[in-house]
């Protein structure tokens, strides 16, 4: 008797239980949309589906889309554009300001800080997605993997450098790390702008690019396989390569310019 007492007295005063709530349905569809932003299923600028579209696939009436729409809007997480849909707001910060950007444009070694955390951020990454990439997420990678070399056969840059940005993006989200993927979608904002990264100035110190495409297979395969060891090394060749790329055409610039002063009349009898 005393230990039942006991477990009385403690259920009575301390509940070893929480009262479970109903959940509406329109915090059920919430919830739901939220799940895929922090996944980054759903990413910031995508256009949600109509409410007449959420309606039929989650199988809940309009009138609860548009509840809970409403507290999307009101979490700041959706923006409802009346006449044009409900789109994802703007979920991170840009990653620097214009000012900043246009200061580190005009001091060119700020490019091989943006490399060194690329180097550290994609190895990891390649890391992660190698244990972690799903079906769909191979089936992903492998697609823009085909993309860059369908491109490189054609010797179509533009399609080449949207490839190259979308196959990185694909081994982040394969990564399933949520902060990892919003941050490097921050970070991919800025190689899209061309502020630093200029894949075209990269070609023509590779020749012919072929290089490039070599290092994207060895790092897409080594996730396809599985071989995170691997995938963390090509990831770190590959921004080793750009780095070193890069650096000897800042050298030879430097170099070139020099030379070119010395052509000028004053140097032109010596």
């Amino acid at each position: 008797m005393g230990a039942r007492h006991y477990l009385y007295v403690m259920t009575a005063t301390l509940p070893l239980f929480d009262p479970i709530d109903h959940i509406s349905v329109a915090d059920a569809v919430v919830h739901q949309i939220e799940d895929m932003l922090v996944a980054g299923v759903l990413k910031q600028g995508d256009r949600l589906p109509s409410e007449r579209d959420l309606a039929d696939a989650l199988d809940v009436s309009r009138p609860k889309i548009r509840e809970a729409l409403k507290a999307l809007e009101t979490r700041g997480l959706v923006e409802v554009r009346h006449g044009e849909g409900s789109f994802v707001a703007r979920l991170t910060g840009a990653a620097m300001s214009p000012a900043l950007m246009s200061l580190y444009s005009r001091h060119g070694e700020a490019f091989f800080d943006y490399l060194e955390y690329r180097r550290a951020q994609e190895a990891f990454a390649a890391w992660l997605a190698a244990q972690r990439a799903t079906p769909s997420d191979r089936e992903r990678i492998t697609k823009f993997l085909d993309q860059l070399q369908t491109a490189w056969d054609l010797g179509d840059d533009m399609t080449s450098r949207e490839a190259d940005i979308r196959f990185h993006s694909a081994i982040v989200d394969a990564s399933h790390n949520a902060t990892l993927i919003h941050m490097m979608g921050s970070i991919y904002d800025l190689t899209q702008q061309g502020l630093f990264y200029n894949r075209h100035y990269l070609r023509t110190i590779d020749g012919t690019g072929r290089a490039l495409l070599d290092q994207h297979i060895a790092i897409g395969s080594a996730i396809l396989e599985g071989h995170a060891e691997d995938a963390r090394d090509a990831a770190t060749a590959h921004l080793d390569f750009v780095e070193a790329s890069f650096r000897k055409g800042h050298d030879d610039s430097r170099r070139e310019a020099i030379a070119r002063k010395r052509l000028t009349p004053a140097h032109a009898k010596n």
